[in-house]
């Protein structure tokens, strides 16, 4: 069967395509996924490309190679791939992602990935049997994944509901200062008052008081960029999380970069910890926050990600939960900093009104939430497991190994 694979270039098999510029993506209603050069970054109401596809990210440090089934837009940071001979659409993005062509740089100041430079590089392809059989192991794993991970977006949707009701429409107050039945266990919901104050944020619970950002944390602060140039980055070292990885309600293992121990040593100000809240604070992935896995660790960040430290007593997720509401996005967008992209200061976040209740509330938050939360890391643990296994059979199946390969997984 090996024999069967012919030889060829990416520039025979395939065509890089243009992304197109979009305004307001970020904030649109719209079905259609939009990626940019790291990913998936908003949604519109049209789509560019059908699906299934292949964007290539085309600028940057980190050009990230990802799979839509569905219709999609890309950005003009990213390419999508148009298939010359009709090779099986996943096959070709397990391809791309083991030939790396999300790595080769054409040698300008900016980081790029050029079509001149990847047209000329070789590949073998094999039958379309083969193309089909190998897309559908590595693709059984990947299906694993995002399974795992739409039901962590389901039971984090749950724990961010149970906010919502009682942190931001008061829905337990609102009941009693009404008369009603809260609905909740009659131990809880004494825990809530029944009437409202006037306060600088309006109406607020009685007895509960109008905070900040800064008043409930230990620390607000950026991260750096590690000295050394190229040097520092190494196959495994201390974990460096950059804004790719920091995408809203979960932490993204894909391009995780890994410093020296030297290079990590003079970030320890910029050291991450169990239970931070980490947060973008620059460019297209603006403002997208999640809480720190502790799987992470040791970790830094670089200067795009803020570390957000709650105090002895606050719950990370009540901060994060907060960081995720419209109200508070639409009060940092106001604030945006940034001259040629989107931005925020330390200062900034420090300011980010909180609605504090008494601590007890916010412990049955934490008990409530926490089986839920608790979940989703184990799904989280899980995924990175299948990824593991799909990453190791990767290579041997995209290469002249593909019948060893084989053997091992039917074994």
């Amino acid at each position: 069967m090996a024999g069967e694979w012919r030889p060829s270039t990416w520039g025979d098999e395939i065509t890089l395509e243009y992304g197109k510029a979009l305004r307001d993506y970020s904030h649109s209603g719209g079905p259609i996924r939009v990626f940019g050069s790291n990913g998936p970054i908003g949604w519109t109401g049209q789509a560019l490309a059908t699906g299934p596809g292949v964007i290539l990210g085309r600028k940057g440090a980190y050009r990230g190679v990802h799979f839509s089934a569905e219709p999609f837009h890309v950005i003009d940071t990213a390419y999508y791939v148009v298939p010359k001979r009709g090779a099986d659409m996943r096959w070709l993005y397990y391809a791309i992602k083991a030939h790396k062509l999300g790595e080769i740089d054409d040698g300008s100041p900016i980081p790029s990935t050029t079509r001149s430079a990847v047209y000329i590089q070789d590949l073998a392809v094999p039958p379309p049997h083969e193309q089909k059989r190998i897309a559908a192991i590595l693709g059984t794993l990947d299906d694993k994944i995002e399974l795992n991970r739409r039901m962590s977006e389901t039971l984090e949707a749950m724990a961010r509901a149970l906010f919502k009701s009682w942190f931001v429409d008061f829905d337990p107050v609102r009941a009693k200062a009404a008369g009603r039945d809260t609905g909740l266990p009659k131990a809880i919901a004494e825990l809530f008052p029944g009437s409202f104050e006037d306060s600088e944020m309006g109406q607020i619970p009685q007895g509960w008081t109008c905070s900040s950002l800064l008043d409930v944390t230990t620390k607000i602060g950026s991260g750096a960029t590690p000295l050394g140039g190229g040097s520092v980055y190494v196959d495994s070292g201390v974990a460096l999380i950059r804004s790719q990885n920091v995408y809203d309600s979960q932490f993204v293992w894909d391009g995780l970069a890994r410093i020296t121990d030297a290079a990590a040593e003079a970030l320890q100000g910029v050291t991450v910890e169990l239970g931070d809240v980490l947060v973008n604070i620059t460019g297209a992935s603006f403002l997208r926050t999640c809480v720190v896995e502790p799987s992470v660790l040791p970790a830094r960040v670089n200067q795009h990600v803020c570390i957000i430290r709650p105090k002895l007593g606050i719950p990370s997720r009540y901060i994060h939960f907060h960081l995720l509401e419209p109200a508070t996005r639409e009060f940092l967008t106001g604030m945006d900093a940034g001259a040629s992209r989107q931005a925020v200061t330390k200062g900034h976040l420090e300011s980010v009104p909180v609605v504090l209740p008494q601590l007890a509330v916010l412990d049955t938050f934490a008990r409530l939430t926490g089986p839920l939360l608790d979940k989703v890391s184990r799904n989280m643990s899980q995924a990175r497991a299948a990824a593991s296994v799909r990453d190791t059979l990767l290579p041997r199946l995209i290469s002249a190994q593909f019948r060893n390969a084989m053997e091992d997984v039917e074994q």
